[in-house]
């Protein structure tokens, strides 16, 4: 699979291109993905904020204390996530030319999940994931 990868909101008014593999790729099962996604989860590639570069003009809305949102303003499409304290853009797999570039190896917010989405896949966290003591969360 080639590292460097491409994609883009719905409208392809924003647009992306990741040059490194991710640090890991998670599943979200919180009210604000859910929400945000239209769907039962969020499904995010967590890559270092210099290995993606984005064109584009995209709004921000601050969803956590951690994080800032980012969306297309022309069609509304999420374009990514970023956590100024940890480096760190959270990529929507939907959001990539390509599909099945990626596995998710964990889920969040369980505590969440539909009944009807099958339990004991991949790693689960009844909420979100414990950090490390440097503050890394991988």
């Amino acid at each position: 699979m080639d590292t460097v990868q491409e994609g883009g909101c719905a409208c392809g008014a924003v647009r992306f291109r990741v040059g490194a593999a991710p640090r890991r790729v998670g599943m979200c099962h919180c009210m604000t993905c859910r929400r945000i996604h239209g769907s039962a989860f969020g499904v995010y590639a967590v890559f270092e904020r210099g290995d993606v570069e984005f064109s584009g003009r995209t709004e921000a809305w601050h969803s956590s204390s951690e994080a800032w949102r980012h969306f297309c303003p022309v069609c509304g499409s999420v374009a990514f996530m970023e956590y100024p304290d940890t480096g760190e853009i959270d990529v929507p797999l939907g959001a990539f030319d390509k599909s099945g570039l990626y596995e998710p190896a964990y889920e969040l917010w369980c505590r969440r999940r539909e009944p009807w989405l099958p339990a004991g896949v991949r790693t689960e966290y009844d909420e979100d994931r414990p950090r490390q003591p440097d503050g890394d969360t991988s």
